[in-house]
């Protein structure tokens, strides 16, 4: 389940388009990576070229060459038309739905999305007369039934944020196509290394950044990456709401796509093993990893997938909230906190409540979220199991 053997349509690895990618150090005064440019103002020589604007930059807010290399190497990453950065994951969301519709228009989101895509959905796109359905995220093909002639675009996050749902993309694009519609998906968990969503029918694609891109808790970034035929909309939207990400932070997200195959390895199989070793676990009713043969959609993930994230979640025995901070309070290598991506390993309760509305979320226990950080694994095996010590003590008082 690596990428490293993946080839793309130069013939070059995923490794070496990584490695090499995106940046040129003969323009660059043989520096390797493209440094940090700063500036707004684009001066211009002469009146003809100001009128010709056929320079590579105009004006700042449009880009430089810092964050022209991260586009092209995640363009090369997605096998997409073309991918632009912005400031973090929730704006590549909204600027991605706000591309597909209008006033009038509907959309249909995923039931297990990222909470902000929701909070978008309901707190702006149905202020601004977009209504908004959401869906049961194993729908699959069925999600033809949904389908109106007012649905522009179907959201679409695989697996689900927290649930860890996997969703048939293949299925739901084609129904969605059939209509007129346009798939957008989230492919933060598993990035490009381990899953092509343009390759199984989606339009667009958004990550956030900010995790697995960037790789070290340091910086906020949003990619879009989109078909030839959204382009046009995606860049228009961009372009009227000013997103623009600074160099600075477009230099911290090159530098951790350089490292990103080893490190997502890295987090594949670490997560996995935890995810297996958790299973075994007592207080543990349920592991949610769809690289297990036990999760349900595990011969979806076997499909569409050739690796998974850092991330998965459980499920604990119902216990006092007493039995929850005793888990969370005292753990000496996990760390709360929220986002992921970084190489520190993290532990958040996840709850759920009015957050799922198409399918309502009927686990009794606790849900913990996991990110799988490079910490010894054993060190890492023996903070949870204090933790599940600690938890099972007060259960059972």
């Amino acid at each position: 389940m690596s990428s490293n053997t993946n080839k793309n349509a130069d013939g070059l690895g995923t490794e070496t388009l990584l490695t090499h990618h995106g940046r040129a150090p003969e323009d660059q005064f043989g520096f390797v990576n493209t440094p940090v440019y700063r500036g707004s103002t684009v001066l211009f020589k002469t009146l003809a070229d100001l009128e010709a604007q056929s320079q590579p930059y105009l004006y700042g807010r449009a880009g430089n060459p810092t964050t022209t290399s991260v586009e092209a190497l995640i363009t090369k990453l997605e096998g997409a038309h073309a991918t632009r950065l912005v400031p973090s994951g929730l704006s590549s969301i909204t600027i991605a739905l706000l591309a597909c519709v209008e006033a009038g228009d509907e959309i249909l989101v995923t039931d297990s999305a990222y909470e902000p895509t929701r909070k978008f959905s309901d707190g702006i796109l149905q202020r601004f007369g977009v209504s908004v359905r959401y869906y049961d995220p194993r729908i699959g093909g069925a999600i033809s039934e949904l389908i109106g002639d007012r649905t522009k675009a179907v959201f679409c996050e695989s697996p689900g944020s927290g649930t860890f749902e996997i969703q048939d993309l293949p299925a739901i694009a084609a129904a969605a196509h059939a209509a007129g519609a346009r798939v957008v998906v989230d492919n933060s968990w598993a990035t490009p290394l381990y899953y092509q969503p343009l390759a199984l029918g989606a339009d667009i694609v958004v990550h956030a950044g900010t995790k697995m891109f960037v790789g070290h808790s340091d910086a906020f970034a949003g990619t879009i990456s989109t078909t030839e035929e959204c382009w046009p909309d995606v860049e228009r939207v961009r372009g009227l709401l000013g997103f623009y990400t600074s160099g600075d932070e477009a230099f911290l997200v090159a530098r951790g796509l350089r490292t990103l195959s080893i490190r997502m390895e890295a987090h594949c199989t670490r997560a996995v093993e935890l995810a297996g070793w958790l299973e075994g676990q007592d207080e543990v009713l349920r592991v949610l990893h769809p690289a297990l043969p036990s999760h349900p959609d595990h011969a979806l993930w076997r499909r569409d997938f050739t690796g998974s994230g850092s991330l998965f979640g459980i499920i604990l025995k119902p216990a006092p909230r007493a039995a929850l901070a005793a888990f969370l309070d005292d753990l000496q290598l996990f760390s709360m906190g929220f986002s992921w991506g970084g190489y520190e390993s993290l532990c958040v309760p996840f709850k759920t409540g009015s957050a799922r509305t198409a399918v309502p979320w009927e686990e009794q226990g606790t849900l913990l979220r996991l990110h799988i950080g490079f910490e010894d694994l054993d060190d890492l095996k023996s903070d949870l199991t204090a933790a599940i010590d600690r938890y099972r003590k007060i259960r059972l008082e």
